[in-house]
């Protein structure tokens, strides 16, 4: 098989169905599909066992988050790329195929993030890839715009790994998604980790795939969410830049926290957040920080200027969404 579609899967029984029969309709045929349970307890271990006994199927002992089921997938597979997909997503029938074709176009292609759009508001995109910017902001690019828009295929900081491919190969030089993550942020710090290893992250705008969002976690906002994201992000950071660039982008990172904090304890979720951002400064001696190599120099540049251009350009279109709005109203 070319590739292997691996589908973490945690209480997602309700998903799992629309899922495998848009992945059964795919014009491209050389693939498996490879599903990592995190010991679900809503019956889709049965349910799989049952109704699509084709699929592979791994069975954690506990719920081990997200980084933890995909490289579970990833170690039990020979393909040479693999296709991470949420359990809450229903794919085009040229997803798979125009992912392979992109990927294949350079063997300095780590990964290939596809155009996501939201499944109940089919007009709008869901991400395009992501972006990492100075302040250590996550952004999904494209998020709320029309699906007219993002129609060139173009290189991104991460892909998002709810539905994306990865060139298996480079796991063995770069290391796998970080397991001490649990969920949230391991698919920016892999996509980083492979740019400063000299690696490209791309977007395909003909590979299409509809997303519920939240599907495991249940909302856009909650505790955990907020707790987990907080704490990673401080890992992710420290993990990623060595100390002159940590150094360096001290200040925006200062003032990226302080903003979040400010907007987080506006809905409610303050707290959480504190306590997640703490909880990351307590831990980082567990941490694996990226080992710096000089001649890596060239890669740390071009990602410092890319953080750059990635903040002016989120600015540039948050002013556009402001202004979109006062004139709408």
């Amino acid at each position: 098989m070319k590739v292997t579609v691996i589908i973490p899967n945690y209480n997602g029984k309700h998903f799992l169905k629309p899922c495998l029969e848009s992945l059964s309709k795919q014009s491209c045929r050389g693939f498996d599909i490879l599903i990592v349970d995190n010991h679900s307890t809503d019956g889709s271990v049965e349910f799989l066992k049952e109704h699509y006994p084709e699929a592979r199927l791994i069975v954690l002992e506990k719920n081990r988050g997200f980084s933890a089921a995909v490289n579970a997938g990833i170690r039990n597979t020979s393909a040479p790329y693999v296709i991470l997909l949420n359990n809450d997503t229903e794919v085009d029938p040229h997803f798979v195929e125009e992912l392979l074709r992109s990927v294949r176009r350079s063997p300095r292609i780590f990964s290939v993030s596809s155009k996501m759009i939201q499944m109940h508001h089919p007009e709008l995109i869901d991400s395009a890839g992501d972006l990492y910017t100075l302040p250590g902001w996550g952004v999904c690019r494209g998020a709320g715009r029309p699906v007219s828009n993002y129609t060139e295929s173009s290189e991104v900081f991460s892909a998002c790994a709810g539905a994306a491919i990865y060139r298996r190969s480079v796991f063995r030089k770069i290391g796998y998604f970080d397991e001490s993550h649990f969920a949230y942020l391991e698919d920016m710090d892999i996509g980083y980790r492979a740019k400063i290893y000299g690696y490209e992250n791309r977007y395909c705008p003909s590979a299409v795939v509809r997303h519920v969002g939240s599907g495991t976690s249940g909302s856009k906002y909650n505790s955990f969410k907020v707790r987990l994201s907080a704490r990673n992000s401080i890992w992710l950071v420290y993990k990623n830049m060595p100390l002159p660039q940590l150094l360096l982008n001290s200040l925006p990172l200062a003032a990226g926290y302080a903003l979040k904090a400010l907007f987080f304890y506006k809905i409610g979720f303050g707290k959480d957040y504190i306590q997640g951002l703490q909880e990351g400064l307590g831990s980082l001696h567990r941490c694996r920080k990226v080992r710096f190599r000089f001649r890596h120099l060239p890669f740390y540049l071009k990602i410092e200027a890319e953080l750059i251009q990635n903040t002016f350009a989120y600015a540039k279109d948050w002013i556009s969404r402001k202004v979109c709005a006062c004139t709408a109203g």
